[in-house]
């Protein structure tokens, strides 16, 4: 069930948590970020190594386990009548009705865990070091694994209530005020997250190259992005992955860079890289990702609702439970929900790659750098062991970010300054004053 939680979490917040696969930089002012002879030049998009083709193939493969998966274990516990039984043993420990409720999400989700933890240890510990991704020590991803769980557990015993709530007091339009709600959810994680979640994994702390940081928040400043602060995390006690990123909301909004990244990309690379994360930011692709998330979950919770009470009927003696606002049902509504947000999932991975191409675009415009911009791209498709030009059915259904051989092939073409047009984006820019 955890890959259910998973997938719905995934699916539904996409377009919110925008890893960094961008491109790099030059100077802070309009003409001198302008024109470099060398950042004129194209970059060719290079082959996959065999290894990148190992791992895209295999991973295809695990994919379709893990869909597999995120039916069968709900499945499980709903026609062996387990969750009715955890139900049970909630309600002889909790007997009030929120207590019940919190404590049958705690159960659910060790048992979820504890069902799925071979299949998670394969694919996020054996996998990533037989592939050469990895740094991790086993009992640090024991560790965050648990740590995650625990996580889990408190926002069971926060939240989960609430929709229980709302099947008992409006059982037809529930599904409604979900989906409305779930945009504070929203809001409020990405508030909380950088602040409280996020250390309970790495170590975040200021910047070793303090002249980098101070390039960085120049470009921040240009875009338009003030009170921003600039974190390194060392990543590389969990990976050899690279990665960057813009968080929080409000006063917990922060630039994030990894330890990897730093070590593997220029100055220029990561500047730029710096310039898509903060186009994000700018272009209002967090409110707009928490908006278009909050649609799709009202969506698949509709079609949930529309379904639920037909299925239920047939085989309430098996499952346990004749009420959708029984908790028992929660298997029920996730497989449902997780369903239709699977189906949905073309049109919300379009969406995601439709914003990562314009804050592409936004980086090139605001630093002019492209053969920096693709040069970091091969060197995320090297590191990260992608494949430039994967298959139609992975680019619709798994592709959140356009693929990395597209990218390259924008930052060769896309130059519309050489010819005089007009920036898209250019209105966001902020001068710079005189003397700086």
């Amino acid at each position: 069930m955890r890959r259910i939680l998973v997938l719905i979490v995934g699916l539904a917040a996409i377009g919110l948590a925008f890893p960094a696969v961008g491109p790099a930089q030059a100077a802070a002012q309009p003409g001198a970020v302008a024109a470099m002879s060398d950042e004129d030049a194209s970059v060719a998009v290079p082959a996959p190594s065999e290894k990148a083709l190992r791992y895209y193939r295999s991973g295809n493969v695990l994919w379709f386990v893990n869909l597999a998966w995120g039916c069968v274990v709900p499945l499980f516990f709903l026609f062996t009548g387990l969750s009715a039984r955890i139900r049970n043993w909630a309600q002889k420990l909790g007997r009030r009705w929120f207590f019940v409720i919190g404590i049958y999400g705690i159960i659910f989700l060790v048992l979820n865990f504890l069902i799925g933890l071979p299949l998670a240890y394969y694919e996020e510990f054996v996998r990533q070091h037989a592939y050469g991704l990895s740094n991790q020590r086993i009992e640090k991803w024991l560790g965050d694994s648990v740590k995650g769980l625990m996580v889990g557990a408190v926002v069971a015993l926060l939240f989960l209530w609430v929709p229980y709530l709302l099947l008992k007091t409006s059982p037809r339009r529930w599904w409604f005020y979900c989906g409305l709600l779930f945009v504070p959810f929203l809001i409020v994680t990405l508030l909380v997250s950088p602040i409280w979640i996020d250390p309970l994994y790495n170590k975040f702390g200021p910047m070793h190259d303090r002249a980098l940081e101070a390039k960085i928040l120049t470009l921040a400043n240009r875009a338009g992005i003030e009170g921003g602060r600039v974190y390194e995390v060392n990543k590389s006690v969990d990976t050899k992955a690279v990665n960057a990123y813009v968080t929080g909301f409000g006063r917990t909004k922060r630039i994030v860079l990894w330890d990897t990244i730093i070590a593997r990309l220029s100055e220029r690379e990561l500047l730029v890289v710096m310039g898509h994360e903060m186009g994000h930011y700018v272009l209002g692709h967090v409110r707009n990702g928490i908006i278009f998330a909050s649609v799709l979950m009202m969506v698949a919770l509709y079609l949930a609702y529309r379904l639920a009470h037909g299925v239920i009927d047939r085989f309430k003696h098996r499952f346990g439970f004749d009420a959708l606002s029984d908790v028992a049902s929660l298997p029920l509504l996730l497989l449902l929900a997780g369903i239709f947000l699977f189906l949905m999932s073309p049109l919300s991975m379009a969406y995601s790659r439709y914003q990562e191409h314009e804050a592409d675009r936004f980086a090139l415009e605001i630093t002019r750098t492209n053969r920096s911009a693709a040069v970091a791209f091969v060197k995320l498709q090297e590191e990260n062991l992608s494949v430039p030009r994967p298959g139609l059915l992975y680019k619709l259904w798994r592709a959140s970010h356009p693929p990395i051989g597209e990218r390259i092939d924008f930052c060769n073409e896309y130059r519309p300054w050489k010819t005089g047009q007009p920036l898209k984006y250019e209105h966001y820019f902020k001068r710079p004053a005189k003397g700086d």
